[in-house]
C-alpha cells in the first residue's frame, strides 16, 4: 500500500516484510504517527541524546528519527531488514540507526525510551526490566499503540516496573501511555526466560520471553511430536520457524545421524533453541541456527525434510501469507524425493495448498483440531 507516513520529521514511503504483491495493509500505524507527532512538538533533544526504539514493527519510527541517530531494539529479523530497507529507500543512511537484538543492551544510558505495545506482554515485562537500569532519571518513556492493544495488565507493567502512568487522549484510535520513573520502587526479578520439563523425558525446556507457549508444551507441537518423520534416509532438516526448538531437537534425538537447522526471525526463539539443543544433546552434537525470513537465502535442493507449524497471524495481524511463503520456498529447498510435513488447524485448510504447489498432500494424523500433512516433491 503506497500510502505515506506523513509526520513533522517528513513524508516517508515504509514498506511491509515479507513482500507481497498488492499490499493492502501499511507498515505504519496511527499509534506511530502520534508519537512522531507529539515527539515533535514536545521533545526536543539535546545533541548526543541517547533515543532507544523498541518494537519498531517496520522500521517507521526509526527511519524517522533517523537524525537523532536511535538505537532500534526488535525481536524481529524481519523488523530489522524492513528498518534498513526503508531507511535505504527514504534516503537514509542505514548506519545512522543502530539495530539490536532483543537480547542486547544499549552501551548508554537513556534519554527517551519509546515503546511500541508488542503483542506478547511477556516480552514488554522483559524488555523494562532489561532497561529500566538504563534510563536517566529524567529519562521520559512513552509507549504507544492501538487502543485495542493497549490491556490493563500492560498499564499494570509499567506501573509495577518503571512508576505511575497518565495516558493521553484517544487519536484515531491510537494512544500512549507516559511513564514516569520511580527510583524508590522494588523491583521484583525478571522472570525470564521460563522454563519446563519436556513430557516424557528429563530434558528442560528453556523459553525466552517472546517464545510461543513458554510455560508448556502447546497442544499442536504434543500431537505433532507423536507423528514426526521417522525414514533414516533423510538427513538434513530443517525447523521451520522453530520456536524453542522442542520439534527439531526430538528428531535430533530420534534420529542420531541427522544434521538439523533451526530457522526463525525471532532472536529469543534461536536463543532459547540453541540453550535446548546444547542442553540435550550436548556440545558433541551439532546444529545451525539462523535468522531468516523464512528460508529466503537457503540454496536450492539442499534438504530432505522440512517440517513447521505456520503462523497465522503476523503481530497483531492474521493471514496465511507467511505459511504460503514457507510452503513455496520448502518446495524450493527440498530435494527430489524430500517432504515437507506440515501441522496447522483444521479451519486453515492447507491440504490445498500443499497440493497445488507439490502436486501430491496425504493426511498423516488428525484429531478434533490438528491435522497434520506431508507433501513430496516430484
Amino acid at each position: 500500500m503506497e500510502t505515506p507516513l506523513i509526520v513533522p520529521q517528513g513524508q516517508f514511503q515504509l514498506q511491509r516484510l515479507p513482500y507481497r504483491k498488492h499490499e493492502l495493509l501499511r507498515a505504519w500505524d496511527a499509534a506511530d504517527e502520534y508519537l512522531l507527532n507529539h515527539f515533535a512538538e514536545h521533545c526536543k533533544p539535546v545533541t548526543n541524546a541517547k533515543i532507544v526504539i523498541v518494537n519498531d514493527s517496520f522500521g517507521g519510527l526509526a527511519v524517522a528519527l533517523a537524525d537523532y541517530q536511535p538505537i532500534a531494539i526488535s525481536d524481529s529479523y524481519l523488523s530489522q531488514q524492513a528498518t534498513q530497507l526503508n531507511l535505504l529507500a527514504n534516503q537514509r543512511n542505514p548506519e545512522q540507526v543502530l539495530l539490536l537484538d532483543s537480547l542486547s543492551l544499549p552501551d548508554a544510558e537513556i534519554d527517551y525510551l519509546l515503546i511500541k505495545a508488542p503483542k506478547t506482554l511477556a516480552l514488554l515485562e522483559y524488555q523494562l526490566h532489561r532497561l529500566r537500569p538504563l534510563l536517566k532519571p529524567d529519562c521520559i518513556v512513552i509507549v504507544a499503540g492501538m487502543v485495542k492493544n493497549l490491556p490493563p495488565t500492560l498499564w499494570k507493567i509499567l506501573e509495577k516496573l518503571i512508576g505511575p502512568t497518565k495516558p493521553s487522549i484517544a487519536v484515531k484510535k491510537a494512544r500512549m501511555i507516559f511513564a514516569e520513573l520511580d527510583s524508590a520502587l522494588s523491583i521484583p526479578l525478571n522472570p525470564y526466560p521460563t522454563d519446563y520439563l519436556l513430557e516424557g523425558t528429563e530434558i528442560v525446556i528453556s523459553n525466552h520471553a517472546n517464545v510461543f507457549s513458554r510455560d508448556s508444551l502447546d497442544i499442536g507441537t504434543r500431537f505433532l511430536l507423536q507423528h514426526l518423520p521417522s525414514n533414516r534416509a533423510y538427513q538434513e532438516f530443517i525447523d521451520l520457524g522453530c520456536g524453542n526448538g522442542v520439534v527439531g531437537l526430538s528428531i535430533a534425538r530420534q534420529l542420531p545421524e541427522a544434521n538439523l537447522c533451526f530457522v526463525d526471525e525471532s532472536f529469543m526463539a534461536l536463543a532459547s533453541a540453541k540453550q535446548n539443543f546444547v542442553s540435550a544433546l550436548s556440545v558433541n552434537r551439532s546444529a545451525k541456527f539462523v535468522a531468516a525470513d523464512c528460508l529466503n537465502g537457503f540454496a536450492a535442493n539442499s534438504a530432505d525434510c522440512v517440517i513447521c507449524n505456520p503462523p497465522f497471524h503476523q503481530q497483531h495481524t492474521v493471514g496465511d501469507h507467511i505459511a504460503w511463503q514457507m510452503f513455496q520456498q520448502a518446495h524450493k529447498v527440498l530435494r527430489v524425493g524430500g517432504e515437507l510435513r506440515v501441522i496447522g488447524n483444521r479451519h486453515l485448510h492447507y491440504h490445498s495448498s500443499l497440493k497445488k504447489l507439490f502436486g501430491n498432500c496425504r493426511q498423516i494424523a488428525a484429531n478434533a483440531k490438528f491435522v497434520i500433512f506431508s507433501s513430496q516433491k516430484s
